[in-house]
């Protein structure tokens, strides 16, 4: 018994070509799945230099920060932080955006050496801060700095 193979070659596909379909779809979103991961996954300075990444990731930035300082200030309103401790919460994370926004170490920095980089922008703003985190008997209005360092993230470019 011979088999003819040349029937089962050149004939018609034994299965539907929905599945055909469906599996390259498959694959195709486990590519994008991959790839999502990959992209999400990466470094902060590295994101900064894809073009297509670019504006969505420094978007993306200035949405969480921005939600995280308003939480704060949210939070020193109702009462729950005290002046020295939302100052200090405020300041971590301006300098947490800074560092991701630009590369530029701002957490590792002092007031001073901030006014003379590259992000002197925010050097007022954070000397605020430490104002209302390190002493006890300072003017500074919280609720107005949270207010800036809001604004200051929002419009960062």
């Amino acid at each position: 018994m011979q088999v003819d193979l040349l029937r089962y070659v050149s004939g018609p596909l034994p299965y539907s070509p929905w599945w055909l379909w469906t599996g390259l779809t498959l694959l195709a979103l486990l590519i994008l799945w991959y790839t999502g991961v990959f992209v999400w996954t990466l470094p902060s300075h590295r994101l900064r230099r894809i073009p297509l990444v670019r504006g969505l990731h420094a978007r993306l930035l200035r949405h969480r920060f921005t939600r995280t300082v308003r939480t704060i200030d949210k939070r020193f309103r109702a009462g729950d932080l005290e002046p020295a401790e939302a100052g200090a919460h405020m300041s971590r994370t301006l300098r947490s955006f800074l560092h991701q926004a630009t590369g530029t170490r701002a957490q590792y920095m002092h007031v001073d050496a901030i006014a003379g980089s590259d992000v002197a922008a925010a050097a007022p703003l954070l000397s605020a801060l430490n104002e209302a985190q390190f002493n006890p008997g300072s003017r500074v209005d919280v609720g107005r700095i949270g207010s800036a360092a809001e604004e200051l993230i929002r419009t960062w470019t």
